[in-house]
């Protein structure tokens, strides 16, 4: 082996969208380099390379002196066998990053600037610091319309984009902030059933409780390949999965991966991220999801319409037909928050439980009715009835049950997790207020998303009576580090306003 080559060596590390390489300190190549820990390096070898941010190892059961270790994700892009031989340099700049600093002095950037940025990540030229400066700069200073703009077309050009062949595929999407919103696991059965094609690729939660695929997951496997995709959708009108297998945008995931852990979720990157998504997987007619209330991501009308008009100006820009509900904000949607209780809710909504959260269902069937509107055959104001006709019919519930049998089926274990606490009513009178936040917040500590059963169950919600010491939610929690962080933030803050019935804040929004 030559001086300026290395063995190849498999790390098994998840690094999670981002690429590492490992170098021993005692590599006679690492000092003769001087390369440095968290420096770019690119590896190569046969023609293939691969870009990587630098940990340096004093551990020999890592890697050898000799060896240049890549984590799990690097090593599947690099394509080769381990042992290969393998060469190192240092990584040339990433000149967009001048684009980024510019941005971060309050610049405005263009066309250009959001292309060169984006095909930079998507190359793994960035390093997770780099990305979250990033989403800072985006964040803190915020984008105008045509930054927007500018931002989706090259989210959009990132990666693959579907094609249905077909001239009405239609979706929908909220926007996020209102636990327990689970109205996608029902639009689309209704909307399937119905005929019209609605292929429905989702993210998993960037900081909520639980995304849509995360909830799908108890029921169904969701990572699937871009054919089982195609074929399914083909088969039965419509899917429930993950959009991260598909390379639908993959910047967008990526990015993600840096807001989750930051809490990062700003308005121009969440227009961005949800149009390029709904565009790269082939939508032509889109319903989105504006929930506002005290406690929501948007919490005041004027802000909706704004955010509305920013949807339509962007969507217009690129040929998407766009259509955006204004809906109520004021508490959690359905009973349970967290991916099994959020699961167990929709299926008591498709089997027309009489328990199930009427909440949910009203609003599913609302939104389902517009979207089913867009068909031509279907007169403006019909789409309700139609939807919940399906839904009466059991037909929804047979198209679910198709969806989740072409998909993989999951064995469904409706039974949250042991450790559970009851928080009670400290008085008499009437639910007033929920605080979303608040309560998002209580099932993530509990361990909501990646503990599927973890999370908390609504018994009462806005306009219920209670007694003292009656039981407001229970917390269900996997571990007891989880249990206990939860517990304490419940003691602090249980979330709940109870007064009068006269304080309660009316909705403004009504279907």
């Amino acid at each position: 082996m030559s001086n300026d080559t290395l063995q190849l060596r498999r790390i098994a590390i998840d690094t999670y969208h981002e690429n590492v390489a490992y170098l021993h300190r005692e590599c006679g190549l690492y000092r003769a380099e001087g390369f440095q820990a968290l420096s770019k390096i690119q590896v190569n070898v046969n023609g293939s390379k691969v870009l990587a941010v630098l940990n340096v190892v004093d551990d020999t059961a890592i890697v050898q002196p000799n060896e240049l270790g890549l984590s799990e994700q690097a090593f599947a892009q690099l394509n080769a066998t381990e042992g290969s031989l393998v060469t190192v340099d240092h990584a040339e700049p990433s000149t967009s990053m001048d684009a980024v600093r510019r941005k971060i002095n309050g610049e405005r950037l263009d066309q250009e600037d959001f292309t060169s940025i984006t095909n930079d990540i998507v190359a793994a030229r960035y390093s997770k610091m780099e990305m979250a400066a990033f989403l800072v700069a985006t964040g803190q200073n915020n984008l105008d319309r045509d930054e927007m703009l500018y931002l989706t077309r090259a989210m959009l050009q990132s990666g693959d984009r579907m094609d249905w062949h077909e001239a009405l595929v239609a979706d929908k999407h909220c926007i996020g902030g209102i636990p327990g919103n689970r109205t996608s696991m029902l639009v689309v059965p209704i909307v399937a059933a119905h005929g019209m094609l609605i292929p429905k690729t989702s993210s998993r939660a960037i900081t909520s409780p639980a995304g849509t695929a995360d909830t799908m997951e108890m029921l169904a496997e969701v990572n699937l390949t871009p054919a089982q995709l195609h074929n399914i959708v083909r088969q039965e009108r419509g899917c429930l999965a993950w959009g991260g297998t598909a390379k639908l945008a993959p910047v967008d995931d990526m990015l993600i991966s840096v807001e989750r852990p930051l809490g990062i979720d700003s308005q121009g990157q969440m227009v961005a991220s949800i149009l390029s998504k709904k565009l790269a997987a082939g939508s032509t007619h889109l319903i989105i999801d504006i929930p506002v209330g005290p406690t929501a991501k948007v919490r005041q009308m004027r802000q909706a319409l704004a955010l509305r008009k920013l949807f339509e100006f962007v969507a217009d820009r690129l040929n998407i037909h766009l259509e955006v509900m204004i809906t109520d904000g004021r508490q959690p949607v359905g009973r349970g928050i967290g991916p099994m209780l959020e699961a167990r809710d929709v299926m008591q909504v498709l089997q027309n439980d009489p328990d199930a959260p009427a909440d949910l269902r009203q609003k599913s069937l609302h939104l389902a009715g517009r979207i089913i509107e867009f068909d031509p055959d279907v007169r403006g104001g019909q789409g309700y009835a139609i939807a919940r006709d399906i839904l009466e019919s059991g037909r929804a519930l047979a198209k679910m049950n198709a969806l989740i049998q072409a998909q993989g089926a999951r064995s469904i274990d409706f039974h949250p997790s042991a450790l559970c606490q009851e928080i009670t009513a400290d008085s008499e009178g009437v639910v007033i207020a929920i605080d979303n936040f608040q309560m998002a917040k209580i099932a993530r500590l509990a361990g909501a998303p990646m503990m599927k059963k973890a999370g908390v169950d609504l018994l009462k919600k806005l306009g219920n009576s209670v007694k003292k010491g009656d039981v407001l939610y229970r917390i269900y929690a996997e571990f007891p580090a989880d249990f206990k962080f939860a517990q304490q933030l419940a003691a602090h803050n249980n979330g709940y306003g109870i007064g009068n019935e006269e304080q309660m804040l009316t909705s403004p929004i009504t279907f």
